[in-house]
């Protein structure tokens, strides 16, 4: 069995003039995160391995979560495919993980994690907001076979608070 846990970056601001990339969070996207966080722990043992986006939106989510969890910031990896927002790369990089991982924590964007969440979740999400996380399980022994799975939950910061 493979476990994948998808977690949306936290609300960014746009009152910075810097690229993209470089978009920081929020207070309330720093708020929801900690929310969100503190469910998980709550429901999960800590992942295995965990996997962010380059940008700065979702790895300061990241770290947030890294604090929550009791896990180093060393032990994030860093994957600019993840810097996807249609959802293929993000794929492509979930099929071409080590089957020795068998529960995996990825840090990213929209489109593409409401689009995973649908494609391979069989709980319909019509948008999964900032700082929203949604864990699926799969019956397969390798990545590379990946197909549609069961959601086991979805937290949303709005129904946290």
């Amino acid at each position: 069995m493979k476990t994948l846990i998808l977690m949306r970056h936290g609300k960014s601001s746009w009152r910075h003039n810097v690229s993209d990339r470089e978009r920081p969070l929020k207070s309330r996207g720093k708020n929801d995160a900690k929310l969100v966080a503190n469910q998980f722990v709550k429901h999960n043992d800590s992942p295995k391995v965990i996997f962010s986006s380059p940008a700065n939106r979702a790895l300061s989510t990241c770290k947030i979560f890294t604090k929550a969890l009791k896990i180093p910031e060393t032990e994030i990896k860093v994957i600019e495919d993840l810097y996807d927002f249609s959802g293929e790369s993000v794929i492509d990089f979930i099929k071409s993980l080590p089957n020795s991982l068998n529960e995996v924590m990825i840090f990213g964007h929209n489109h593409a994690f409401t689009s995973i969440s649908n494609i391979f979740g069989d709980n319909f999400i019509d948008n999964l907001p900032t700082s929203g996380l949604v864990k699926i399980n799969f019956e397969i022994d390798n990545w590379k076979d990946l197909k549609q799975g069961t959601t086991e939950f979805i937290i949303i910061p709005k129904e946290l608070k």
